[in-house]
Formats: structure tokens, C-alpha cells, sequence
């Protein structure tokens, strides 16, 4: 089968570099193929773009530029906040920091210097301004079932026999 792009399951194993370097910045190589539901948003959209026709037991190099990965750098998200918002952490330049946005989601920070009274935190994706490399291979493609499709959830049979899915199994 081929992949196509919406409505099916797609199971790839994967390796990201920065394009034009060695650093590898994200593998599943040796574990379990990362799945996700084509045309839902659960992957960055130059993946998406580059994993369409691809096959079954196919592999390749997709590169993503980072207006299709995690965007351009955004100089404004760096901010200067209080250092009282930052009580009780040990502070250390380079650490990402987790909270909540004002919709509730999660949002995540790098700090990228302090003193005794402001932090300086970046709210831009690590990798916001930099072209990804995926080399891919494409473990598994399959029709998405009608739940799939409606709750843009994976259906695994490792999941409904646990009794966690609410299956009844």
C-alpha cells in the first residue's frame, strides 16, 4: 500500500539530523515505529509532504525546511521575565522548563541566561530555524478505521487488550 496523504496509518522508524551535520537530534531506530494518522497534524507537515507515495518497506532521505518543520527562529519570543517566576528552580543556562500556556496547553521554554533578578527564556522550538534531515523507512501503511478517523486516536492491539481502551477486552 501506498501512502497517501490523509486517512491512513503510517508506522515509520526514523532518524533526524540537522541538515549538513552528523548531529542526530531525534531516533526511533531499534524500537517500536512511531505511528501516526496522515493528514491529522500529529507530524511536522514537510514529514507529511515527503512521506506521500512512499510505500510500504520503502526508504529515503526527506529534507524539511524549517518552514515546514518547526519554523522560522522568532527573535519575540525571547523574553526577560522576573526571577520570583522561577522560585524554587535550580537555574541552569541551556535547561528547558515546562508550564502551562493560557489556553492550558504546554508550553515549553529554554533558558538561555539569568542573574539575581531576571531570567531570559526562549519560547521558540529548539529546533525553529533550522532545515531537518529524516531518513525514513516506512514499517507499515494501512486504511485509518472509522474511529480512527473520528478520534485521530491509533487503534493498537496492544493497547485494546490491556482492557485500557474501553474495548471490553
Amino acid at each position: 500500500m501506498t501512502v497517501t496523504d490523509k486517512d491512513c496509518v503510517v508506522g515509520i522508524e526514523y532518524e533526524v539530523k540537522e541538515a549538513g551535520t552528523d548531529t542526530v537530534v531525534d531516533t526511533n531506530k531499534g524500537s517500536k515505529p512511531l505511528e501516526f494518522i496522515m493528514g491529522t497534524g500529529q507530524i511536522i507537515p514537510g514529514l507529511e509532504k515527503g512521506l506521500t507515495g512512499m510505500k510500504q518497506g520503502e526508504s529515503g532521505d526527506i529534507l524539511v525546511p524549517a518552514s515546514e518543520a518547526y519554523g522560522e527562529y522568532n527573535e519575540e519570543a525571547v523574553q526577560t521575565l522576573p526571577r520570583e517566576q522561577f522560585e524554587g528552580i535550580e537555574l541552569k543556562e541551556g535547561m528547558t522548563l515546562y508550564g502551562q500556556g493560557q489556553n492550558g496547553e504546554t508550553i515549553q521554554v529554554t533558558v538561555k541566561s539569568f542573574n539575581d533578578n531576571e531570567v531570559v527564556v526562549d519560547f521558540n522550538h529548539p529546533l525553529a530555524g533550522k532545515d531537518l534531515m529524516f531518513t525514513v523507512t516506512v514499517d507499515s501503511v494501512r486504511e485509518a478505521t472509522e474511529q480512527e478517523k473520528q478520534t485521530g486516536e491509533i487503534e493498537s492491539d496492544e493497547h485494546c487488550h490491556s482492557g485500557s481502551c474501553g474495548c471490553g477486552h
